[in-house]
């Protein structure tokens, strides 16, 4: 695992036991495990390994293909492709064929952490760089392929490093159409190598997230990432920009409760999700990865026993 001044649950090679490390099996039981539930997504990032290399990925993903057809793929980011290409020694536009045919179907936005060098080489220098991150995001886009972006604040950057951020992903956006939603991700300070760090107040995530609003206007969707930020501090982001809060959850990795996000258990039903949005005067819509609609929650009536737990995505329209 490359070392991650920022992360609460990544281990070196030499802590192994101290972190996570599953087989292909294992993380098949995993998919089997939401057999006969409602799951639209497996969504799947993890360390930089040897073992994990292309090879691998591109069985798995064909397995997970193989087991359950509908399934949608979102896997890994470019810090794992930047890896596993280079180990292989491809291009990017090549791995990214690959893991296309073997049946990936969008990208997850993670390992973006803050583009400009000064402050990457701080916080993420064993990662790839910002322009390596944009360039294999490209390369998918080429292939007619999706993904998200994301942006870690709250930390050592400063506001000109954010707009810098933004800026990229803005350009690259012009370019290709590829993304699909923005998501600011919160530093949280514990137990890493930045815990001496304050966090940013609330204040400044709803900024934050309306700078970004207005920024992105080539971006189709804001997302607030409820587990991360409190299920009310995300009722107050929807006045701020953004339309999309995430589904019910089911965090068995607990990566974000490791960094000390406000919620400790990240999981809701459906009828709470749909609760939340309700009570600020949204309308809740159930969208797949992709965003097409799925069901419109605006007048479902919940009995009593409704709980509907699983992954499911709810974005909020105005």
């Amino acid at each position: 695992m490359y070392d991650c001044k920022f992360s609460s649950y990544s281990r070196l090679i030499k802590k192994r036991e101290e972190g996570w490390e599953y087989t292909m099996e294992d993380m098949m039981d995993i998919v089997r495990k939401y057999d006969g539930q409602p799951v639209t997504e497996v969504h799947i990032v993890g360390g930089v390994l040897p073992q994990y290399d292309l090879q691998f990925y591109a069985e798995f993903f064909r397995q997970i293909k193989a087991h359950r057809p509908d399934l949608h793929v979102k896997a890994l980011t470019p810090v794992e492709y930047h890896y596993i290409f280079k180990k292989a020694k491809i291009g990017y536009a090549e791995g990214m064929k690959i893991m296309q045919e073997a049946g990936l179907d969008s990208i997850p936005g993670g390992g973006a952490e803050i583009f400009h060098p000064d402050i990457r080489q701080q916080i993420a220098a064993d990662k790839c760089t910002g322009e390596q991150w944009l360039a294999i995001h490209e390369e998918w886009h080429k292939l007619g392929g999706r993904s998200n972006a994301t942006m870690l604040y709250g930390h050592i950057e400063g506001y000109e490093h954010r707009i810098h951020h933004l800026e990229e992903l803005r350009k690259l956006q012009d370019r290709t159409g590829g993304f699909q939603t923005f998501i600011p991700l919160k530093f949280r300070n514990q137990d890493n190598q930045m815990s001496h760090l304050p966090e940013v107040n609330v204040v400044e995530d709803l900024r934050n997230y309306a700078i970004s609003r207005i920024y992105l206007d080539n971006f189709d969707h804001l997302k607030a990432y409820w587990p991360m930020i409190s299920r009310n501090i995300a009722q107050l982001s929807l006045a701020y920009g953004v339309d999309d809060i995430d589904g019910t959850i089911d965090d068995t990795t607990k990566i974000y409760s490791m960094a000390g996000s406000e919620e400790q258990s990240p999981a809701m039903s459906t009828r709470e999700l749909v609760q939340l949005i309700r009570q600020v005067g949204r309308q809740p819509i159930e969208r797949d990865t992709l965003y097409h609609v799925v069901k419109d929650y605006t007048n479902e009536v919940f009995d009593a026993e409704t709980t509907y737990l699983g992954y499911v995505a709810l974005p909020v329209l105005n």
